[in-house]
């Protein structure tokens, strides 16, 4: 059924007023701006009364996937080869430790509390994420960027990203047959694995010199044509073999950020990635049927407090086993456990998208999302400064215990 052009047109005409008006709210109120698109969605999306004002989800649906593939390319950009190389070992065992500790622990919660099973593997796979956005800006904003443990932290959600994302290839792979077995799962992380490096073998010696290339005729918007043009090749290629187009569309990004131009590319790519990113976080609130709060608000408070929880624990014991020091430990454990993102609501989407997860998971993890956001910047900065204080307190008592006590100054010595 073909729709009519002045029906698109008015939706989105309501969805970017609204969500403007909505993001200059969160502005003001000094909030993360995509809780704003979130609200914008909740406000004209079909379960908020008296009724919907976009005419057809549908389009509204194609906006988010182009959102999905433009916002997880613009993230690979942040992430080229070696930088990759640069975080280190630290950083890959504490992300290995967090993801994969975090995804079995809610796993077996979200069990126990009666979800099915796909729908707590997609569930625990979404509290597996720390917002590499959100840390670092509070950091940023909290002039904390050259801590140690900061450092820490961003090296820590890249691979934790890079894992989550090749963790839903293989979920969704798996979860689109609408079973799983042992055959399954191999041929998925086969062939998730088998993309992943073709991408960064073979790929790395051609995107970035055709990137290079383009770049040459100064021509910007021949630039950024080529650019969205990688995105959603990868995103197409990575369709094809049952692979999450975020996938492809992510590690497309790592490769344009091996270019000489990516630092061009990355500006000119911006704009348009907000765009269809604010799309896609409006359709993920007007596709959250708040009605159903009372069916999944007990269950998701819990699960906001497990993920916290088990994020602390495998962070701050991955960290000491590395012999780093209590105080960045502590800290690089707030960090990571503080805050979800909109990573998670890309792993909610696509366990829904493929039908193996079911419509509730949407509005239950958002609302975690928005509360995990809404309490990240205050866990990071009261908690910092506690624990900068007790550091204080420990060196202050290990200082006085050094001094020499009085019986040591030659005053009681033994006489003769």
């Amino acid at each position: 059924m073909e729709v009519p052009i002045a029906q698109i047109l008015q939706d989105f005409a309501v969805i970017m007023i609204i969500a403007s008006v909505m993001t200059l709210a969160f502005y003001r109120l000094k909030q993360p701006v995509v809780i704003g698109f979130i609200v914008a969605g909740i406000i004209i999306g079909p379960h908020s009364p008296p009724f919907s004002l976009i005419h057809n989800l549908d389009v509204l649906n194609l906006f988010a996937e182009m959102g999905v593939i433009l916002l997880l390319f613009t993230v690979g950009m942040e992430f080229p080869i070696r930088k990759l190389r640069d975080v280190g070992r630290k950083a890959i065992v504490i992300a290995s430790t967090e993801a994969f500790g975090t995804l079995a622990i809610g796993f077996i919660v979200a069990q126990s509390l009666g979800l099915s099973f796909y729908n707590s593997l997609f569930i625990a796979l979404a509290i597996s994420v720390t917002s590499t956005v959100i840390i670092m800006r509070v950091l940023g904003e909290l002039n904390m960027m050259k801590d140690e443990s900061a450092t820490l932290i961003l090296g820590t959600t890249i691979i934790e990203d890079i894992i989550i994302i090749s963790l839903l290839a293989i979920f969704q792979s798996a979860g689109a047959s609408g079973e799983i077995s042992i055959n399954e799962v191999i041929i998925s992380v086969g062939i998730t694995l088998g993309f992943i490096i073709g991408v960064l073998v073979v790929g790395s010696k051609i995107i970035p010199r055709l990137m290079d290339v383009i770049a040459r005729t100064n021509q910007h918007d021949v630039l950024i044509v080529a650019a969205v043009g990688v995105a959603f090749g990868f995103a197409f290629i990575s369709f094809q073999l049952g692979i999450s187009v975020a996938a492809g569309a992510f590690f497309a990004g790592v490769l344009v950020a091996e270019s000489r131009s990516h630092a061009v590319t990355s500006v000119l790519a911006n704009p348009v990635k907000d765009i269809f990113a604010a799309l896609f976080f409006v359709s993920v609130g007007a596709l959250m049927d708040f009605s159903l709060i009372p069916l999944f608000i007990i269950p998701a408070l819990i699960l906001i407090g497990v993920s916290i929880a088990a994020k602390f624990v495998t962070v701050y014991i991955s960290s000491r086993l590395q012999k780093l020091n209590n105080l960045t430990s502590t800290r690089t454990a707030l960090g990571c456990s503080s805050s979800g993102g909109e990573i998670a609501l890309v792993v909610a989407k696509g366990g829904i998208d493929v039908g193996a997860a079911t419509p509730i998971i949407l509005p239950m993890i958002g609302t975690m999302t928005i509360i995990t956001t809404f309490i990240a910047p205050y866990v990071v900065k009261y908690g910092w400064k506690f624990t900068e204080r007790f550091a204080k307190e420990q060196d202050r008592d290990k200082g006085l215990q050094q001094q020499p006590s009085n019986s040591d100054d030659g005053s009681n010595k033994p006489l003769s």
